[in-house]
């Protein structure tokens, strides 16, 4: 029996399905098409759902290393003590989305675990390549423990969060600080992180699913790494797949969708992690494409993710 989309997800995505089909996708290299299509449909799946009316949020800047001011927003719940924190990273393959799009998705993680969260604008490619947004990252994250005794937030139990790219970039960024000798990470929370520039074989399996395809891969390792992408020279801080030695690593949560472009890369990292004594909860989720969870959020797979999210989250 071939994969198939789980059927409430299905459902959900008939409507996107449809209107996709009578659109031509950006070429490969397009990356102001790709703006253009996407950051509209982050911009409504951000609003699908109620943003909670008990998180509260406040802007702050941190400067990166080139003297950069990067825009991060706070959410806080009301009445709750912190005690922890996380890092969110949002997702859009480096070359878009915005930390406003993602104002629905972090209210509603703050809302339901109590964990603030401190949402980074990092600069995004090809106007800004590798390390640039991984700087930014590291800036925000050296903010956050400097900040720490002011938000009511433990330094030792500061997390990073971030889904698709953001994952990718919240993965480089517990390389880096490992590299580097901190901050601490306590944990990293990767949802279908985008981790290897290597990925572009086409797989016919999940072809006819594909939210995030290839020519979208081809155009957003290239707009972030240039003439590197693919190639023997790219560091695991770029492309956290390429990682040799994940010794000393914080615990990981990965989960990716079977129906996900991202798929085997991601389940070879959390082999990776694993080998190297590396805690790992992973979960693959059958019938799942990539970012299923804001398409289909009433389907029984997205309610069972965001709940593994949200209890992992209050674990840190």
């Amino acid at each position: 029996m071939s994969l198939h989309l789980d059927l409430e997800i299905a459902a959900a995505l008939a409507p996107m399905a449809t209107a996709m089909a009578e659109a031509t996708p950006p070429a490969v290299g397009d990356v102001d098409g790709r703006r253009a299509m996407w950051e509209p449909i982050l911009a409504a799946a951000g609003t699908a759902q109620p943003i909670p009316a008990d998180v509260t949020t406040s802007d702050h800047v941190a400067t990166a290393e080139d003297g950069a001011q990067i825009t991060m927003r706070w959410y806080a719940k009301d009445g709750v003590t912190p005690g922890s924190a996380v890092l969110f990273f949002h997702g859009g393959g480096y070359l878009f989305g915005r930390i406003d799009h993602f104002d629905g998705p972090v209210s509603r993680y703050v809302s339901a675990s109590g964990v603030p969260m401190l949402s980074v604008e990092y600069r995004r490619a090809p106007e800004h390549p590798h390390p640039t947004p991984l700087e930014d990252a590291y800036a925000a994250l050296r903010w956050l423990h400097e900040h720490a005794a002011d938000l009511g937030v433990d330094p030792d139990r500061i997390g990073v969060m971030g889904d698709s790219a953001g994952g990718g970039l919240a993965a480089a960024l517990s390389i880096l600080t490992r590299e580097r000798g901190g901050p601490q990470i306590a944990r990293q929370i990767l949802v279908m992180p985008m981790l290897d520039d290597r990925t572009t074989t086409p797989d016919p399996h999940i072809g006819p699913y594909l939210l995030w395809s290839y020519e979208d891969n081809l155009t957003a390792w290239p707009a972030l790494l240039g003439a590197a992408a693919g190639g023997p020279d790219v560091p695991a801080t770029a492309a956290p797949a390429r990682l040799e030695d994940a010794s000393g690593l914080p615990p990981a949560y990965i989960e990716v969708g079977q129906l996900d472009l991202f798929r085997d890369e991601d389940t070879a990292y959390a082999t990776t992690l694993s080998r190297a004594g590396v805690q790992v909860e992973f979960h693959l989720h059958p019938g799942a494409p990539h970012e299923f969870d804001a398409i289909a959020f009433e389907s029984d797979v997205a309610r069972r993710a965001i709940a593994d999210r949200v209890r992992v989250l209050r674990s840190i």
